[in-house]
Parts: C-alpha cells; structure tokens; sequence
C-alpha cells in the first residue's frame, strides 16, 4: 500500500541534498536559496488540498486516490530528468529560471502524489493499525531517502562518475541520480496502483457506523464544493488545531537544514569560503550532504519500526515530544563537532526526529477526522507543514546575511532550537484514539 512512497522519497531526497548545489551551480546567490526553496510549500499549499478535496470525491477503474499518484509521479519524473540539465535550454531561458521552473513541477507533482497516498492509509486502516500502518510508511520513506541521499555519492566513489563542475554545468553523478530516481519513481508507484485494494464509497460509509470513530472531535460533513475547503478549515477538529503548532516548529526547522545544510557545512566544517559553490572540495562537501541526508533517513527507517512499541508503552504523544528533543539536540550538536564524520552522531538525532514527524502526527491525527473528509483534511493539515516553510524562506536567506554575519552555521542552530519548542508543544495536543482506547 505504502510502497511508492520509496519512489516518492528517492526524488525528494535527491531534491533535498541536491537541489541548493545544483541552483548554485546555474548562479544563485546563497542568500537567494531560500527564495527559490519556497516554490516547494507555496505548491503544497495550494495543491494539497484541492488534491485532497477531489480525492475524497473520486471513485473510478483505478478507485479513489490512486489516479492522483499515478499522475503526479510522471509529472516529478519529468522534472527529476530536466532539473539538473536545464542547462540546455539555455539558448531559450537562463538556466537558472529552468532549474527553479523544473523544481516548481517537482514540487507540484510531489505534493500531487503525496497526500492521496495520506489519505490511503487513514482509509483502509483501522484506528488500532494506524500508528503501525504511518509507521511502515515512514520506513519505506526512510528507505527511499537513503538510496536518493547516498546515490550521488555511490557513483562517483564506486562507479567512477564524476562529481566535477565546469562553467554552470551539473556534474555528471548528479544527472544519473536524477535520472535513476525518476525511473524508480515511476515503477514503485506502479507497484503501489497494481496490487492495492482501495475501500469503495459506501464501503467507507459503512464505517461510519465504527464506535472508534464517534468522537466530539470527530467531524462529519455533508458533501461540499471546493470552495467549501474554507469551511472545512474554519471547522477543523480541536486536535488538528493543537497540532498545528507542533508541526509549525518542526517544520520551520527541517526547512532550515535542508536548505543550508551545504553551504553551512562547507564553510563551517570543511572551512571554504562562504561564496565558493564551484571547487572541488565543494562538490565533496555536497556529496558527503547526501551521505548525512542519507543517515538520518536509514535511522528514520529503523526507528521507524520500533515507534508502535514505544507509543504502545508511553503513548504517542510522549513518544513524538522525546523524539523532537533528540532531533533537536543533534541540530545543535553539528555546531561543536570538530569534523564531518562527527556529523554522523549528529544526524543519528535527526534521524529519530524525522520518523517521529513523519508518523507520529498523522497517527493522532487520523482518529479525529471522519473518513468521508480524509483526503481534504490530511490535505488542510499539509498548511502547517507549508506555511512555516514559506515563512523560513522568506527570511532565512536575510537572516543568514544580516543576522548571522554570512555564517550559515547559525540557520542549523535556529532549526534545532524549533525542534525544541515544538517537542514542549506536544503536551497542548488532545489524542482522541488515546481518550477511546481508555
């Protein structure tokens, strides 16, 4: 059920590690990085719930959420393919608007796939399964993003491709990385559309009828136009509102590493000048990102695992506050390590934050929302995923010129410290499943 979601994330990690590298290379500015990073939650914004709404809506020979996937999945492999060579269109479009431009239809068409495959595992699993169910998601996310991170790397130092750059042109590893990720992107998905059963309409009816879903905080509508998502946001369950906060700071403090982990680690740990994006000793720091990225996601994979049986015996929200703090400490302890390899340690602490952000959530959110409204508000709750990220884009870049003295170090301090506030908001979170369980 979960399976395209290695796909998805194989892209997404390659985005991640890559995409600030690759837009330096093609002449942005470090300071203008977080401008060009916020095309990715302004698509989430808009796209994930209108997505949701029709998903929630859509019944056919593929069933209910699946034709999103499948779509969006071939629009991000396009944009995997075309992102590190826009280059060649250089003759129409400086190859940096092409380069931003293919990140925004990665962006969309990841954001497209994404949320139905929320929504599919709120649908087919019962309250009882669903931290389970999020939790093998995470794990194959986790699988995913390990390949994505650790494929640049891997075929340089094992296949011999280089990692060299000349004249505003990507290296060659990271043009075959993209290229695999797409490729893998669109067969795990088939995989997914091919052997997954999905719930018809008065299925989901049915279930209605579930005493695990009767709840004050659980939110029954009648059907609705699109602009009805408006009311549907003023009419949010309580719990969704608490966690808003939760996934406000967490969030904001993702966005941060991913995009100044690179420049910050070259300048701070492999000692480069702040302006240089084009050396060598630049585009190793830049592969040994992708080795970091990729330990934290094989820790997320792992740890994702053993998340049911933590919050089994300390609840989920106890499970989700200490894992943040982890996350949040291993942020701030990349300030002090006296060389890249310490950095290891320090992704080991992001790793268990990133499983528990990506389950955890969801798993207390799915028990406060009827299964008729899923799709729109797993789509709703994607705002406060975006809209922090939008808010770190707009003003990472000046606070790391003005603010930080060009020392990019400080914006993976400022990250750890989210993770912090966001690990004591927890406690304001209301677990219905937790409140019916009891």
């Amino acid at each position: 059920m979960s399976f395209g979601f290695l796909g998805i994330q194989m892209g997404f990690a390659l985005q991640n590690a890559n995409a600030s590298r690759i837009l330096q290379i093609f002449g942005a500015d470090v300071h203008e990085l977080s401008w060009f990073w916020v095309i990715a939650p302004l698509m989430g914004l808009i796209v994930q719930p209108i997505v949701g709404h029709y998903s929630d809506k859509t019944w056919g020979k593929l069933g209910r959420r699946k034709p999103y996937f499948l779509v969006g999945a071939i629009l991000a492999s396009i944009g995997l393919i075309l992102m590190p060579q826009a280059d060649m269109f250089i003759a129409f479009l400086p190859a940096l608007w092409v380069g931003a431009g293919m990140l925004m239809i990665m962006d969309a068409s990841f954001n497209i796939a994404m949320e139905p495959f929320r929504a599919l595992v709120g649908d087919n699993l019962r309250t009882d399964q669903r931290t389970a169910g999020f939790s093998i998601q995470t794990a194959l996310i986790g699988f995913g993003a390990v390949i994505g991170s650790w494929l640049p790397y891997a075929l340089t130092n094992w296949f011999g491709i280089s990692n060299e750059t000349v004249a505003g042109v990507v290296p060659a590893n990271l043009i075959w990385s993209f290229i695999i990720g797409a490729i893998v992107l669109i067969v795990s998905i088939l995989v997914t559309v091919i052997t997954t059963k999905e719930y018809s309409p008065e299925e989901l009816n049915s279930f209605e009828n579930n005493p695990n879903s009767k709840d004050s905080d659980v939110i029954v509508e009648k059907e609705s136009s699109l602009f009805d998502i408006f009311e549907d946001f003023k009419k949010m369950p309580a719990t969704m509102r608490q966690l808003s906060w939760v996934q406000f700071f967490s969030w904001f403090g993702l966005f941060g590493m991913w995009v100044f982990a690179t420049p910050a680690i070259a300048q701070h740990i492999y000692g480069l000048p702040f302006t240089d994006s084009s050396s060598s000793t630049y585009q190793d720091a830049g592969d040994w990102i992708g080795i970091l990225f990729g330990v934290y996601n094989l820790i997320s994979a792992f740890y994702a695992f053993a998340l049911p049986y933590i919050a089994k015996n300390i609840g989920r929200k106890r499970t989700h506050a200490i894992s943040l703090v982890i996350g949040g400490l291993g942020l701030l302890s990349i300030y002090i390590m006296p060389d890249k390899n310490w950095l290891i340690v320090s992704m080991v602490g992001v790793g268990i934050a990133w499983a528990s952000i990506l389950a955890m959530p969801y798993a207390i959110l799915a028990g406060s929302i009827s299964p008729k409204k899923m799709g729109v508000y797993m789509g709703i709750f994607n705002f406060f995923i975006v809209i922090p990220q939008i808010i770190n884009a707009l003003i990472g870049g000046p606070l790391v010129k003005y603010a930080y003295n060009n020392h990019a170090i400080y914006a993976l301090v400022m990250s750890g410290v989210s993770f912090l506030i966001a690990a004591a908001l927890v406690s304001k979170v209301k677990d219905v499943d937790d409140v019916v369980q009891k």
